[in-house]
């Protein structure tokens, strides 16, 4: 059973969520079975039901349409929990349809009672019917219930994956970790409290909780955040105190310290990028609920009144506090990107693979340029332009980036042979380096998460002598000097088959081998022929052939009224 519903899914579109596709599927192959079984329910007409029965049970197609039925009403389920989102109303429906889904597994657990049945299609029968009863219970938030169905399935899949080999196996142990979430849910819901931190650590691997349960852990996670926000009235940031009023930003701060722990924790890089995302979209929602209370009536109101001691509003200082934070996780998160760069980088110098496009010291100047105008965005922060401390410590962020970026700059122009631009570029990096080791002093707790200058000297001063040497070899090495045979003179090879030329071109997609389309050239035309003996022929005379014209005066306008003829 479990084996056929996968396959279906997999191959009418499922694997891109697409639940309408897939209940076409299941209607047109419900209509085949009933056509090739005979099996039809009246004529177009008048409908007569039809149900299957035991004594019928002659061919397992016939369970097959059960099964169809029950995985149409389900995929019509989900689709409608899809569009519940925005049509509310939607969901008596979907529930409808669950119920419809349920009716059809509790009739294939029936039938699948018979002798005819064997034990392991009897097994998968009670597990389906138990996994689609756990989801109608979870949907109707029957904790209990739906955790008992939930757990039914679980202990059958797991016997069935103990009784097969590992192949069989591996679609079981798949059905399993889908439902494992909504049993930690359901006991969440009852009262066990430990199935929280079980969940949150699900939700920390990639890919941990999809379909039915994502919405809902997200909005647990928020309600619960929503709990803790009403006891929160302020916020304190850099020695001044803060009142925070909105609730949006309230459950932002409150949850801020356990996406921090969420993303130290992070197993992969796709799964630190993701919860980076995810803060980021909060921080921005964040500040777009401050910037709305920040009118600009209100905003010239309170400089006013202000102005007089130099302090901007709280309002604006609690908008200055979440555009750090959001500057922050930025300037992290390119951080991160930034050491998994490298790391490829250093793996590709080690090993040289051909195939997928390789990193290259270009992709990481492009991050650091973010993270600089970041710093510079950071320094133009309202109620921060006197904090020297403030400023002081977002100079040497500065100067370390710079340090870094000027690193790279100068890796991009070794790879091209720039060996006097790249040797300036070190000096400079070390010039940052230094300045930074000079002006850390009381700063270095806040230095602590950038990356260590020292070990950038090290390397930077390792680099410069293999530059040298690599500089002197060049200048030295006569192969590199061009030679006639490798200039290309534009010629095609069918001008200049007598002459050696190196041209990669020729193995290349755009071979020059003759002039296409090929030039104008003179040919013979067909003659023109002139008739000159015409101008040399006397005609015969045709006078007395020619009519004689008639007289013309008084007297042949006479005749000619009465008729008269010369």
């Amino acid at each position: 059973v479990l084996q056929i519903v996968k396959e279906s899914q997999q191959q009418h579109g499922l694997r891109h969520g697409d639940f309408q596709r897939y209940r076409g599927y299941c209607s047109r192959r419900l209509r085949r079975l009933r056509k090739t079984l005979n099996f039809k329910m009246g004529n177009r007409h008048k409908f007569t039901g039809k149900k299957v029965t035991e004594e019928i049970l002659s061919d397992n197609r016939y369970l097959l349409l059960i099964l169809m039925d029950a995985e149409r009403a389900w995929s019509y389920a989900m689709q409608l929990k899809q569009e519940a989102n925005t049509e509310p109303r939607k969901r008596f429906h979907l529930l409808s349809r669950l119920r419809k889904a349920v009716k059809h597994a509790e009739e294939l657990e029936r039938l699948c009672e018979s002798n005819r049945v064997d034990a392991k299609t009897k097994l998968e029968a009670q597990a389906y019917m138990a996994y689609l009863t756990g989801m109608l219970r979870f949907e109707h938030q029957e904790w209990k219930a739906a955790m008992e169905a939930f757990n039914k399935c679980k202990t059958i899949y797991e016997k069935l994956a103990n009784a097969f080999t590992e192949e069989q196996a591996v679609l079981y142990n798949q059905r399993v970790e889908e439902i494992s979430p909504n049993i930690r849910y359901c006991a969440y819901n009852i009262g066990d409290q430990s199935a929280m931190n079980e969940l949150m650590q699900m939700r920390l691997r990639s890919g941990g909780t999809e379909g039915l349960l994502a919405e809902k852990l997200e909005a647990l996670i928020t309600q619960t955040r929503a709990k803790q926000a009403a006891t929160m009235s302020e916020v304190e940031w850099r020695g001044r105190t803060v009142p925070v009023k909105i609730d949006k930003v309230r459950i932002f701060l409150l949850g801020l310290a356990d996406n921090e722990a969420a993303i130290a924790q992070a197993e992969n890089e796709e799964t630190k990028e993701r919860l980076f995302e995810s803060l980021l979209s909060e921080c921005r929602d964040a500040i777009q609920a401050v910037r709305e209370e920040l009118k600009p009536d209100q905003k010239q109101r309170e400089h006013s009144l202000e102005n007089d001691s130099g302090k901007v509003s709280n309002i604006q200082y609690l908008h200055s506090y979440l555009t750090y934070i959001k500057l922050s996780t930025a300037i992290k998160r390119n951080e991160s990107m930034a050491q998994s760069l490298q790391k490829a980088l250093l793996q590709q110098q080690r090993s040289d693979e051909d195939g997928k496009r390789t990193p290259r010291p270009q992709d990481l100047i492009r991050l650091y340029d973010i993270i600089l105008q970041n710093l510079v965005e950071l320094t133009q922060l309202p109620g921060l332009e006197e904090d020297k401390n403030f400023q002081k410590e977002i100079g040497l962020k500065t100067l370390v980036y710079k340090a870094y970026r000027c690193f790279f700059i100068a890796q991009s122009y070794v790879l091209v042979k720039k060996w006097s631009e790249a040797l300036v570029l070190y000096e400079r990096v070390l010039k940052y380096a230094r300045e930074v080791q000079s002006g850390a002093g009381a700063h270095r707790n806040s230095l602590k998460e950038l990356p260590d200058v020292q070990d950038l000297i090290t390397q930077v001063n390792a680099e410069k002598y293999s530059l040298q040497a690599a500089a002197i070899l060049d200048a030295n090495d006569p192969h590199e000097n061009e030679s006639p045979s490798q200039v290309k003179d534009g010629k095609p090879l069918s001008e200049r088959f007598e002459t050696f030329c190196l041209d990669p071109s020729l193995v290349s997609k755009q071979v020059n081998l003759v002039h296409f389309p090929p030039g104008f050239q003179p040919i013979p035309c067909k003659p023109l022929f002139f008739d000159l003996a015409l101008n040399h022929v006397a005609f015969p005379p045709l006078e007395d052939k020619v009519e004689q014209k008639a007289k013309s005066g008084l007297t042949g306008y006479i005749k000619g009224i009465f008729g008269f003829k010369s």
